[in-house]
């Protein structure tokens, strides 16, 4: 199965997921947000070391698109370079200057050449810590003694009131530990702040609000019959979403006792489009077959009560980030990764192909099973009730 190339994040995409980290969302609901894999999202994060990089700034000095465009124009009309520069308002040196970076006259054009300067313009400075290897013994050495950046900076401030060379804000001293690309101070040093973390995360960060866990009249899986525990009748099953690239998924459902599966075409994640496609998935099963579903605290199932009245079927919620408590889906969704690999586009896939490599797994002798297969022990189910 062939993997399309991921998108690049646009400008608007980079500032509306800074915006969003600073605000305090989590990176799945960013991710949601901007359509894009929680991943991308990491990556872009982690380079700055979870801090938005300052936002650039077009100098009044440097030549604009427009004045570009002109001397394009002026090129074009073989117009000499005194003449372009006088219509400009700017030197002659600045006109020669200009075309020669970018080609010369055969070759200068606006939008190339204001593309290439702005990339050319691209030189961060070097923070005070990289330039000052006094000032960077002496914070690390408070780091080592579980200093915060904060108390470093403001007795950085007092001890030092004389020599703003010996002086550093927190901010800098942040962003040399989280981005370590500028190779300043060590990453071991992390581990003495307060909250040691990969990256640095808004004091306003919470998941209130966020839709987590908000599932009205949840039935917990401390209620769920003992029964269903130790797998001892048939017909209780476990599910979840499995996701894919480009923000896709698929519904994936186990039956508990004989680790059957059933993998669920969705068009998308929200809670109406889930529970539809997972009431005409059971309402074609034998009847009695399904008696109850166990799902993780995701709002995909928040219409919960919706699907029992459709399919009599009860639903259990896991407890939060309690992953083990669906043992069986989690097993079996890693199974399933032999065929749909991390980074699969899962709404490319038909029902007709889901449903030919759920027959794939089910015909595969289980170890659990005693080596019999999920679709022979279902079917030896199915004999019994019937």
């Amino acid at each position: 199965m062939s993997r399309m190339q991921p998108r690049q994040v646009t400008a608007a995409e980079e500032a509306e997921l800074w915006t969003r980290w600073k605000r305090g969302e989590s990176i799945p609901t960013i991710g949601r947000a901007l359509g894009r894999a929680r991943t991308v999202i990491v990556r872009r994060l982690a380079r700055h070391g979870g801090m938005a990089p300052p936002v650039r700034h077009r100098s009044a000095r440097v030549l604009s698109v427009a004045e570009r465009e002109e001397i394009s124009r002026g090129l074009a009309a073989h117009a000499s370079f005194r003449a372009i520069a006088q219509g400009l308002g700017r030197a002659p040196s600045t006109v020669s200057r200009e075309v020669g970076r970018h080609g010369g006259r055969g070759d200068d054009r606006a939008t190339g050449a204001d593309v290439a300067a702005w990339r050319a313009a691209c030189r961060p400075k070097p923070c005070r810590l990289a330039t000052s290897p006094a000032l960077r013994r002496i914070v690390a050495s408070r780091l080592a003694l579980d200093w915060s950046p904060e108390q470093i900076a403001g007795w950085l401030k007092v001890t030092y009131a004389g020599d703003p060379t010996m002086q550093v804000s927190h901010e800098t001293i942040y962003r040399s530990l989280f981005v370590q690309s500028r190779g300043v101070l060590k990453q071991a040093l992390l581990r003495h702040l307060r909250r040691p973390r990969a990256m640095r995360r808004s004091r306003h960060a919470t998941i209130r609000g966020q839709g987590r866990g908000q599932i009205v009249d949840a039935l917990s899986i401390r209620e769920r019959p003992a029964a269903v525990e130790d797998r001892a009748v048939p017909g209780h099953w476990e599910g979840d979403l499995l996701a894919g690239a480009r923000h896709s998924q698929i519904a994936t459902l186990v039956e508990r006792q004989s680790r059957y599966v059933l993998l669920v075409r969705l068009a998308g994640r929200d809670t109406t489009t889930v529970v539809r496609a997972l009431a005409r998935t059971v309402q074609t099963l034998p009847r009695g077959l399904m008696a109850s579903l166990t799902w993780d605290r995701g709002l995909e199932l928040a219409a919960h009560r919706t699907f029992t009245v459709a399919t009599d079927v009860k639903v259990y919620f896991c407890d939060p980030q309690s992953p083990w408590q669906r043992g069986s889906n989690e097993h079996t969704n890693g199974l399933l990764r032999q065929y749909l690999p991390h980074g699969t586009d899962l709404s490319r896939l038909s029902q007709t192909q889901l449903n030919d490599i759920a027959r794939r797994l089910n015909r595969r002798p289980r170890k659990t099973l005693n080596y019999q297969t999920p679709a022979d022990r279902l079917a030896a189910i199915v004999a019994s009730t019937g």
